[in-house]
């Protein structure tokens, strides 16, 4: 396993929850999930997972599709290009605080229905997200902040972590996606959408340029949405550790934790934190790192059970249909659609 093959995956939910609007207005949505390589067959298998990248692509493909880079999840469009004013618009500021306020009036210009505000909060610092009338859905929110947080992390030259994060919205059956993206510690059905972060991190200067903006702009949005996702969780730490060994070679829990520096008790305690336990977590990575060779691989399904640990294919084939309920060979379709 490499690097490059552990990007993650991004469930199907997340998925549809990104073509809903398209679909309302009966818009040519298989177009655009055969552009990004998301075979159709998957919408309809609940635990299918793809990979983070054919995400991204879909988010160009849709923005593309609708004119509007923010998906329909408001009454005002914005429209194709607005992502890269709002860059130029906080280029040149002074240092992050003043960025990210520049950033805040664009979008309230541009969105009818919802607009952030920054207040300072002693040694934190809070983006509050409001809305008009009735609690919107769960992915406006997160895509509103996908694109400021991801921007504000681009412009500090670093990942900007998050404290805390809540949603007005409630809870998602899977809510991996959003804490993956944005931080362990986020809260549903909250009195407001906020995310909250270290003061200090305002003061930052603003060093990139019209230059660095250019390659940003033609990396995005894949590299908002990957690039900057949460890496300080204990699973996040353990799959860097795995994703460059091959699955026969992976520790047992009594040999990773001292390679931790910490205890397996304390190990087990962080991963249940998390969320998982070290058997899911392999049995997670390992499903990513084969729904990625699939889809972006010339490997046969006999080389992509190999790579994976498995000595019979047909093993495979179950475990597979057991992670995601969908076979191999769709994958396979959905990057037969990018070739």
């Amino acid at each position: 396993m490499t690097e490059a093959q552990d990007k993650g995956t991004t469930s199907i939910s997340l998925v549809r929850e990104a073509i809903f609007a398209a679909t309302q207005r009966n818009l040519d949505v298989n177009a655009a999930l055969h552009r990004a390589g998301i075979a159709v067959e998957l919408l309809n298998s609940p635990r299918a997972r793809v990979p983070a990248l054919a995400f991204a692509r879909l988010w160009a493909a849709l923005a593309d599709l609708m004119d509007d880079e923010f998906f329909g999840l408001d009454s005002h469009p914005m429209r194709r290009g607005s992502y890269a004013l709002m860059c130029h618009s906080a280029l040149h500021a002074e240092n992050l605080e003043h960025a990210l306020r520049r950033m805040l009036r664009f979008l309230r210009v541009v969105l009818d229905d919802m607009y952030g505000e920054l207040h300072c909060d002693g040694e934190h610092a809070l983006i509050v997200l409001h809305d008009r009338g009735p609690t919107r859905r769960l992915y406006a929110y997160g895509t509103w902040f996908i694109l400021v947080h991801g921007l504000a992390c681009w412009l500090a030259r670093r990942r900007i972590p998050l404290i805390e994060m809540s949603f007005r919205a409630s809870s998602p059956v899977d809510d991996s996606d959003y804490r993956l993206r944005f931080c362990e510690e986020v809260t549903f059905s909250a009195p407001e959408t906020l995310i909250r972060f270290d003061r200090s991190f305002l003061e930052l200067k603003v060093t990139e340029t019209e230059t660095t903006l250019r390659a940003f702009l033609q990396a995005a949005p894949a590299n908002i949405l990957v690039k900057y996702r949460n890496e300080s969780s204990t699973t996040a730490l353990i799959r860097r550790r795995l994703r460059n060994q091959l699955p026969d070679e992976w520790p047992d829990l009594d040999a990773l934790a001292p390679s931790l520096n910490m205890s397996c008790a304390t190990l087990q305690r962080r991963l249940s934190a998390d969320g998982t336990n070290y058997r899911r977590l392999k049995d997670e990575l390992r499903r990513d790192v084969a729904i990625e060779l699939l889809s972006n691989s010339s490997l046969t399904v006999a080389e992509v059970a190999a790579q994976t640990g498995f000595q019979e294919t047909s093993a495979f084939h179950r475990a597979f249909r057991k992670w995601t309920g969908a076979s191999p060979g769709i994958y396979r379709h959905g990057k037969a659609a990018t070739a």
